[in-house]
């Protein structure tokens, strides 16, 4: 993963989070609302523009796809992409073990 594509927005970070399973967009949308309690409101440009780029990065991948329907997707996260998750996983946990270790050393 090139340095550019880290850290992750935090739009990239709950997408990612939401399609461990599969998932469809508005499946999406909802979740990560959920997941924030209603802190993050993933609008649909900011969405499917993430899910491009991901999808270009080869972060997730379709995992099907609604003929019949609008053309509904599910997406996925791939291997790829879950090795992305976990480094910023691993990077956030960093910046908050060395805020506690900060804070440990003022008291």
């Amino acid at each position: 993963m090139s340095e550019k594509e880290m850290p992750l927005t935090e739009a990239f970070f709950y997408i990612l989070l939401a399609l461990r399973k599969p998932n469809h967009g508005y499946g999406v949308i909802q979740e990560v609302e959920q997941l924030t309690n209603g802190r993050v409101v993933l609008g649909p440009g900011t969405l499917y523009g993430a899910l491009q780029t991901m999808q270009k990065r080869n972060w997730i991948r379709i995992y099907s796809q609604d003929t019949e329907s609008r053309k509904k997707k599910e997406y996925i996260i791939t291997d790829v992409g879950k090795t992305a998750f976990e480094a910023e996983k691993s990077r956030l946990e960093e910046l908050l073990s060395n805020a506690e270790l900060m804070e440990e050393g003022e008291a």
